[in-house]
């Protein structure tokens, strides 16, 4: 069975950081592609992240602010996020799967599609406050 579990979410003031990981059991992170995503209540979900063959991609509401990475050797994804904003306050979850003729990259897929992918955590929360 695949689990991704997410962790390392919290409550932090604005300009205040945070780095959130993701496990992988039962899949490998090495070779797939990889992302995190987030949702705000009353908000639709938004890529924020994504690792595919060594290229990555970041929304531009994250751009210099959030930096994604994984540890292949400890099977695990990263995001860290520093100088947050109350804007950043959402649920975030990890997703990952290999790659798919479904689509192109993960970098380049949009959220209509983000079904897609096989494998999703449950989600850490981040509550950034003013």
């Amino acid at each position: 069975e695949v689990q991704l579990v997410e962790s390392g979410g919290g409550s932090v003031q604005a300009g205040g950081s945070l780095r959130l990981s993701c496990t992988a059991s039962g899949f490998s992170f090495d070779g797939a592609e990889v992302a995190w995503y987030r949702q705000a209540p009353g908000n639709e979900c938004e890529k924020v992240s994504a690792i595919a063959s060594y290229s990555t991609y970041y929304a531009d509401s994250v751009k210099g602010r959030f930096t994604i990475s994984q540890d292949t050797d400890k099977n695990t994804l990263y995001l860290q996020m520093d100088n947050l904003k109350p804007e950043d306050t959402a649920m975030y979850y990890c997703a990952a799967d290999y790659a798919s003729p479904a689509y192109s990259s993960i970098l380049e897929l949009p959220m209509s599609k983000s079904g897609l992918l096989g494998y999703w955590g449950q989600g850490t929360q981040v509550t950034v406050s003013s």
